[in-house]
């Protein structure tokens, strides 16, 4: 079983999850970025981030195998933070680098006013850039989020086919997939889909334009959840080709709307700027 996670926050993760995501079948992943946990205090702490995505996180995934790719954007969080907003001004020069496939993740947190010109902003980004988009759902009142959400697609110049629409459920599901936007569902435990709930989902919806994320971050979180769906969809009855379109071919066809996404491992050496994930080894 190949497996691409779309939307991992490997940053949060430790060169142990990368080993036992390899040996799981993870051979590639997209990196969004996010909020932190704590609060940043200055668009420069982004910066540091950025190049970290861009940098260190791809090094660190092709010693154990995996290919790397990243999502730049202001979260949604965070644009309520005058402090954070500057960002903004300085992603064009990131959203140029070839490691960059898509800009997010973008979208609702609180559904404010400020949220709304972060929105709009970034999706007016990834058309200037020819990025598709990853859209964050707020994860409370859904419904509604997601109304707003495919209001700025719609009024925004990135199509909705350049759009993947992401922690979506069973309230949000029909709606999103009418609109034309890519179907993205975090299987994370408790607050978020699991296992069953995704093979209902895939049973009632199919899974055209799905994608199934772990998300996995900081939190009570599980960078295998992708191969415990392939596992459970297989189990329920779904092919080996349901399987790979699922958590394969369908996120390779999106993020490859970027005409950035290479999976092939770069050629890299033992250290990263003098760094090694070995500490302390030779």
């Amino acid at each position: 079983m190949r497996i691409f996670d779309p939307h991992i926050h490997m940053t949060s993760r430790t060169t142990d999850d990368y080993e036992a995501m390899r040996a799981a079948g993870v051979r590639a992943v997209v990196e969004p970025a996010f909020w932190l946990g704590q609060p940043r205090t200055s668009a420069a702490s982004f910066l540091d981030y950025f190049d970290s995505l861009l940098g260190w996180e791809p090094f660190r995934a092709a010693q154990y195998g995996i290919a790397h790719h990243c999502a730049l954007a202001l979260n949604p969080k965070e644009a309520n933070d005058p402090r954070c907003v500057p960002v903004l001004d300085e992603l064009p020069r990131y959203l140029v680098k070839d490691q960059v496939v898509a800009v997010g993740e973008i979208g609702y947190d609180s559904m404010t006013s400020a949220e709304d010109t972060a929105l709009t902003t970034q999706l007016q980004l990834a058309a200037d850039h020819g990025l598709p988009a990853l859209v964050h759902t707020p994860h409370r009142d859904k419904l509604t989020g997601l109304r707003r959400t495919l209001d700025a697609v719609r009024e925004s110049a990135l199509p909705p086919d350049r759009v993947l629409v992401d922690h979506l459920n069973e309230t949000t599901v029909k709606e999103a997939k009418d609109s034309g936007c890519w179907l993205g569902f975090s299987v994370y435990p408790d607050t978020k889909m699991d296992e069953e709930r995704m093979v209902a989902i895939l049973r009632a919806h199919g899974p055209e334009r799905v994608l199934v994320n772990s998300a996995a971050d900081w939190g009570r979180s599980d960078p295998l959840k992708t191969r415990l769906v392939g596992d459970a969809l297989l189990a329920a009855g779904f092919t080996d080709d349901d399987v790979d379109r699922v958590l394969w071919r369908n996120p390779v066809a999106f993020y490859g709307l970027s005409g950035r996404l290479c999976l092939d491992l770069p050629g890299t050496g033992v250290t990263h700027e003098g760094n090694s994930v070995l500490r302390g080894g030779e």
